[in-house]
C-alpha cells in the first residue's frame, strides 16, 4: 500500500456533495460522483437505480466524462445523499476504474479521514484487465 500523503481535492467533494443535495429521496438516485480530468475539468454523474441492478455513480461518470471527450481522470470520489458524506466505490466499481484508469486517485474515509488514495490502494493483489490481454486486442 502506498503511504506518501497526497491532498484531498475538497473542491471534487464539493462538487459531489451538491449533486448528492439536489437529489432529495428519488430511490433510483442516491449516490454522486465528482471526477477530475487531467485538464482540470470537472465531470459529475449519479448513478441509476434499478432493481435488476443498475450503474454506480462512478460507471455513469466513465460514460458521462468520455461523452464530454474527456478520457484521462486524475481523482474521483462519490457522495451519499441525505448527507452520507463519502463513499468508497463498491468492488465493481473498484475493478473497472483500475481498469480504465489505473494511476487514478480515489477519495475515501468520513470526517476528518478523508484522504486521496491509488485505486491500487483499494485492490490489493488486484487482476488488471489489461495485464491479460493478448498483443493486438
Amino acid at each position: 500500500m502506498t503511504t506518501h500523503p497526497h491532498p484531498v481535492d475538497h473542491e471534487l467533494v464539493e462538487a459531489a456533495a451538491r449533486v448528492a443535495r439536489t437529489l432529495g429521496r428519488s430511490e433510483n438516485h442516491t449516490m454522486a460522483a465528482a471526477a477530475r480530468a487531467h485538464d482540470g475539468r470537472i465531470v459529475t454523474a449519479v448513478n441509476a437505480y434499478h432493481f435488476t441492478g443498475g450503474p454506480c455513480a462512478e460507471l455513469v461518470l466513465i460514460g458521462a466524462a468520455a461523452a464530454q471527450g474527456v478520457h484521462a481522470l486524475d481523482t474521483i470520489v462519490a457522495v451519499g445523499d441525505r448527507d452520507r458524506g463519502v463513499v468508497p466505490p463498491c468492488g465493481r466499481c473498484r475493478q473497472v476504474l483500475l481498469d480504465y484508469f489505473p494511476a487514478l486517485r480515489v477519495i475515501v474515509g468520513a470526517g476528518d479521514r478523508v484522504r486521496s488514495v491509488p485505486v491500487a490502494d483499494l485492490l490489493p493483489e488486484s487482476y488488471v484487465w489489461a495485464d491479460h490481454q493478448l498483443a493486438g486486442e
